[in-house]
């Protein structure tokens, strides 16, 4: 039984991909000549393939359009699968319901990957299929190129990622992610638009890049004469709007950093960040835990989330059951090494030789020590664990703790060995604010935000603040081990054709 009309073979030699695309040209030719345009228009479907599957009657006339995405040459019959990226059906093609002409024309110009409208019956087969008897059909696309091999996809992972179609195409479990992807931020906007929160827009070109420790990406803007900074973060702008009297605001917006690659980090990332007015860490600390729990069960059906390597065998499955973890940033290093704060400067640059944890001459003190819960704790933490009162030299935007000033009041959520949110009791004492922003900035005073300065002078009201990094929020509940598998193009270098 032949499964395809032109079967590529896999990997396909240079010679054999020159003869494949010229049939697939002297198809599109045959079409032509037959008076048939090959790249069609609109065409009015009553159902898509998957929906039909799904919701499957007998006896409707039906008009399905799709990929064709497998075929069964059975001589005098052709049976093949229409789909799209929700799914597919099977559709029956013979003498007896259609035409020899249309017979002719399926068998003779088509291929595996073009895009056909189909009319017809629904019935069921004898082996129990749901099919579609087709008697008429619509030429959309003729795909001049071959799909993917069936049952290897794309191994290729730069192929994989440089043309997601093909991944798409071919891997039902990236196409199930990236429709999960789609309908969980659908769902996070729904969370918390049922919550009383307000979705709003901030610039994504700014004068000062603010909001957070990051290198920022620089453009020229011509009319206004004068350089402008992709966002590293949307923070000072909706806290803008706080002093505005807004109460409850979320943006998911894109950020870009122009920092490394790695497959925890893209440089273009989308972020949630959403702020409270009279609330603190604590509140917003419960709300991205009920939050996440609501996204895990509503999608992925439980709380125990599996992880796989790329061999398909079990890594680990993270426990998302509530209530999570809370634990201090001091007592976790304390777990490490009980007198770590008691230590010099110096005696803490020792320990870390001690520890096998590589420190550079350049780092400050609290850089040294972020270091060992780096690596010490965040990478083996895998349970959800909110990290608090964190170093206040690490968290320049929010309140210092009142009990113990060298920290400040906020969490950081550790998932699967990484931060997956922060979360701060918002600094709002304007006095306070300028320094810490003349510090961080150091000789650049240029980048302290003054009008993000005046903005808190005029008043904000104390608020919790979350930032969520849905990126690493979605590898986190689909079992994706790179940022890469949840993205659906992610930045590579350029490559010619």
């Amino acid at each position: 039984m032949n499964t395809s009309p032109d079967p590529t073979p896999s990997p396909a030699s240079e010679s054999e991909t020159r003869a494949l695309l010229a049939v697939r040209r002297d198809k599109l030719q045959a079409l032509k000549d037959r008076g048939v345009e090959p790249f069609g228009g609109q065409y009015t479907t009553t159902h898509a393939p998957g929906e039909l599957q799904s919701n499957f009657a007998e006896g409707l006339h039906v008009r399905v359009a799709g990929r064709i995405s497998a075929w069964r040459d059975m001589g005098k019959t052709q049976f093949f699968d229409l789909s799209d990226i929700h799914g597919r059906i099977q559709c029956f093609l013979n003498a007896k319901a259609a035409s020899e002409e249309l017979c002719a024309l399926f068998t003779q110009c088509l291929d595996l990957g073009d895009w056909i409208g189909v009319e017809g019956e629904t019935f069921i087969t004898k082996t129990g299929e749901p099919s579609i008897k087709v008697k008429g059909i619509t030429v959309l696309t003729k795909a001049l190129r071959p799909m993917p091999d069936k049952w290897h996809g794309v191994s290729d992972r730069e192929i994989k990622y440089r043309q997601r179609y093909l991944d798409l195409m071919s891997n039902a479990r990236s196409r199930e992610i990236f429709v999960m992807r789609s309908r969980m931020v659908a769902e996070i906007r729904h969370f918390l638009i049922e919550r009383g929160f307000l979705e709003v827009e901030t610039p994504m070109l700014q004068g000062i890049a603010g909001g957070a420790a990051a290198r920022p990406f620089v453009t020229y803007h011509n009319a206004l004469a004068q350089n402008f900074y992709l966002r590293i973060a949307p923070e000072l702008y909706l806290k803008r709007l706080l002093a505005g009297g807004f109460t409850k605001v979320f943006e998911l917006n894109r950020n870009f950093r122009n920092e490394g690659i790695s497959r925890r980090h893209n440089p273009e990332f989308t972020m949630l960040e959403a702020y409270w007015a009279f609330a603190d860490f604590t509140i917003m600390a419960d709300l991205v835990e009920e939050m996440t729990c609501h996204l895990a069960e509503k999608f992925i059906g439980t709380l125990q989330i599996g992880h796989k390597n790329e061999a398909g065998e079990p890594l680990r499955t993270i426990n998302l059951a509530r209530p999570w973890r809370r634990a201090a940033y001091k007592d976790l290093l304390r777990g490490i090494d009980p007198q770590w704060f008691d230590y010099t400067p110096e005696q803490r640059r020792t320990r870390c030789a001690e520890l096998g944890v590589e420190i550079s001459a350049a780092m400050e003190d609290y850089e040294v020590t972020q270091q060992v819960f780096e690596k010490l704790i965040e990478e083996k933490t895998f349970d959800p664990c909110f990290v608090t009162h964190v170093p206040a030299e690490l968290v320049p935007l929010a309140k210092q703790n009142v009990a113990d000033p060298s920290v400040v009041d906020v969490y950081e959520l550790i998932i699967n060995g990484q931060e997956i949110s922060p979360g701060y009791s918002e600094l709002n004492d304007p006095i306070v604010q300028r320094e810490r922003l003349a510090h961080q900035a150091g000789e650049e005073v240029q980048n302290v935000d003054e009008e993000f300065i005046l903005a808190l002078e005029h008043g904000m009201p104390p608020a919790g603040g979350i930032g969520v990094g849905i990126d690493r929020l979605i590898m986190m509940l689909t079992g994706a081990e790179t940022i890469r598998d949840v993205i659906l193009f992610p930045q590579l270098k350029n490559k010619e054709l």
